[in-house]
């Protein structure tokens, strides 16, 4: 049974079977040469789409217009799940025919391409030196024909060719070169570096879809710091995230913060986030403090930042939909910032209440974020480790009881159905958490007293 690196070695072996050139190419080379398993296998070939598609009939023509045919890896190919990579790639096998760009109008797709027979050419298109060697999966040979093994010994993050015209090319790259600057720890060449400060305000051309994905895959890809500190080294946060170029500088009281600055703060809980990290413990970690710029002032006994949660919600709402964020995440991250000043409460709160909170969706995340932005700041855990003592403690049928009485009920006793069953029902709730209500009559007896009918 085959995994996804043999079924691509197979469809190399394919293409040269019928007597065509192929390699594989791109980011699985590197990752090979690194020591790293590749989220996926890609493969470039002299092939044109249509002859890739009579040998593979079982394909996906995507992108054929640009010489990209997907193979899909058959289901009895993969050895085990945990194999399949992680991507938006899983469970097909990218061919990319041989090929030289003419120009980029919209900035992401070229007007044109022109089919070639020369891997040499083909090389010469693609982003970064490191992403351009190809190898041969038999002999194990690797053609670099752009200085990419260098570049990977030397721990360089370089342009294939001149870095304005690659740029003018794509404008997500100068994005794509910070993370892959991050991710594994290299420099930027410097002239690649100068490119972007030069260009950085035209990455706005890119789609905010596209600008969303690569800042996910950097927070979420181990390195989140050092992608912000690029980011913002280069010009690019200014451009894409304002709100976040906006906590720079933006002081916080010492004896609650003594690690500075609302960036500064932000940035330690990025170097703290886990791995691997969901996108919404990510994106609520970066922007839980969004609000506290707008409302920064200094008062008498120290700086505050009143409402900054309410702002601050509002702000991430506006960014997630300029981002395009799925409703559920953006419901996530958004309660997220709501939430996080809670902690700061939570050994007061009356039991109903307590309850209520450690029950919300998916709560782990608010628990990490509570515990990352403690660390961050005063480094005090007491009222993470309470919750934690209260989640171990407290059984899930005492967390999430069955509710004592329902709507039919409270129209059984005649009350007249609306907005009130909603306040009836939620008092009902609350006295059962408390262990003041025991049972269905208790609870009866209870609104029968706290809400007449003849006030209904």
């Amino acid at each position: 049974m085959l995994n996804s690196k043999q079924f691509a070695i197979s469809v190399i072996q394919t293409l040269r079977d019928r007597g065509h050139q192929a390699f594989l190419c791109g980011g699985c080379v590197r990752d090979l040469l690194l020591g790293r398993e590749p989220a996926d296998y890609d493969v470039t070939s002299d092939a044109t789409p249509e002859q890739v598609m009579r040998i593979f009939p079982e394909t996906y023509a995507v992108g054929a217009q640009f010489g990209v045919v997907l193979v899909p890896v058959p289901k009895d190919a993969i050895a085990k799940p945990a194999e399949v990579p992680p991507s938006g790639k899983s469970g097909v096998i990218e061919v990319a025919t041989f090929r030289s760009d003419v120009s980029y109008s919209d900035g992401r797709h070229p007007d044109a391409v022109r089919f070639s027979k020369d891997p040499r050419e083909d090389v010469q298109r693609r982003d970064f030196t490191i992403n351009g060697l190809l190898m041969d999966p038999v002999s194990g040979e690797v053609l670099d024909y752009v200085g990419g093994r260098k570049d990977l010994e030397t721990h360089v993050i370089r342009t294939i060719g001149e870095p304005h015209q690659r740029f003018t090319e794509d404008k997500l790259r100068m994005l794509r070169a910070v993370r892959f600057s991050a991710r594994f720890g290299y420099e930027l060449d410097p002239a690649t570096l100068t490119a972007i400060r030069e260009m950085a305000g035209q990455v706005s051309r890119v789609s905010h879809e596209r600008i969303r994905e690569e800042l996910t895959k950097m927070l979420t890809e181990g390195h989140a710091r050092d992608a912000f500190l690029l980011l913002d080294e280069s010009g690019l946060l200014i451009e894409v995230l304002p709100e976040i170029s906006a906590m720079k500088g933006v002081e916080q009281p010492p004896q609650y913060h003594p690690e500075g600055d609302v960036f500064v703060h932000t940035l330690l809980l990025l170097e703290n986030l886990p791995r691997p990290c969901h996108l919404t413990l990510a994106w609520g970690a970066l922007l839980h403090d969004v609000g506290k710029p707008p409302t920064f002032r200094v008062a008498p006994d120290r700086i505050r930042f009143d409402g900054h949660v309410e702002v601050g919600v509002k702000m991430a709402e506006a960014l997630c939909r300029r981002l395009r964020f799925s409703n559920d995440d953006t419901e996530q991250i958004l309660a997220l910032i709501q939430n996080h000043m809670r902690f700061g409460q939570i050994m007061q709160m009356k039991e109903s209440t307590l309850k209520k909170f450690l029950r919300m969706p998916n709560f782990e995340e608010h628990l990490d974020l509570h515990r990352m932005d403690c660390m961050a700041s005063h480094r005090i855990l007491s009222a993470y480790e309470f919750a934690q003592e209260k989640l171990a403690s407290i059984p899930a049928e005492k967390m999430r009881p069955a509710p004592l009485i329902t709507g039919d009920d409270l129209i059984a006793a005649g009350y007249a159905p609306g907005p009130r069953f909603k306040d009836i029902l939620s008092a009902v709730e609350d006295g059962q958490l408390e262990g003041r209500l025991l049972s269905r009559e208790e609870a009866l007896t209870f609104v029968s007293h706290d809400f007449p009918l003849t006030n209904s």
